[in-house]
């Protein structure tokens, strides 16, 4: 039961970001042109998105369970480090580049948008190399 109103609420995500123009490229990138052209509707589109979440948060930081039973997994961490900011940062270029972020890139690839296709290959390939990054880290660190 809890795949299926996952792939349900999937479903409702990737159609809302479809119908707000949020997996758009131009308009997003339009948006984000604040010194050209700006575009302000998603603006209003993340306002309506953070007007939602907050009294969701705000009640699954005093349940234990979801509603269909499973365990809570909200993040505890408070810590603002070095990988957190540049991961930010990265997000935000990446974004500002090719007008995607992961969940709009994939419902771009359902919809046949060849651009989002690349950036998902492009993303998955920095995920890889970023890992295979980390590992030579962690061998690293362990042999000194």
């Amino acid at each position: 039961m809890t795949t299926i109103i996952a792939a349900i609420v999937g479903l409702v995500f990737g159609l809302g970001l479809l119908v707000s123009g949020m997996a758009d490229p131009h308009k997003v990138l339009g948006f984000l042109d604040l010194a050209g052209a700006w575009d302000p509707s998603l603006a209003l589109v993340m306002g309506g998105a953070i007007a939602v979440g907050l009294p969701g948060f705000a009640l699954a930081r005093q349940r234990q369970r979801s509603l269909l039973g499973e365990p809570m997994q909200l993040p505890t961490s408070k810590t603002l480090d070095a990988p957190l900011v540049m991961g930010s940062a990265l997000f935000g270029i990446g974004w500002g580049l090719a007008g995607y972020c992961p969940g709009p890139a994939l419902v771009g690839i359902t919809a046949g948008m060849e651009s989002a296709a690349i950036f998902s290959a492009a993303m998955l390939a920095g995920m890889v190399l970023f890992g295979l990054w980390r590992k030579l880290q962690e061998r690293s660190a362990r042999s000194l």
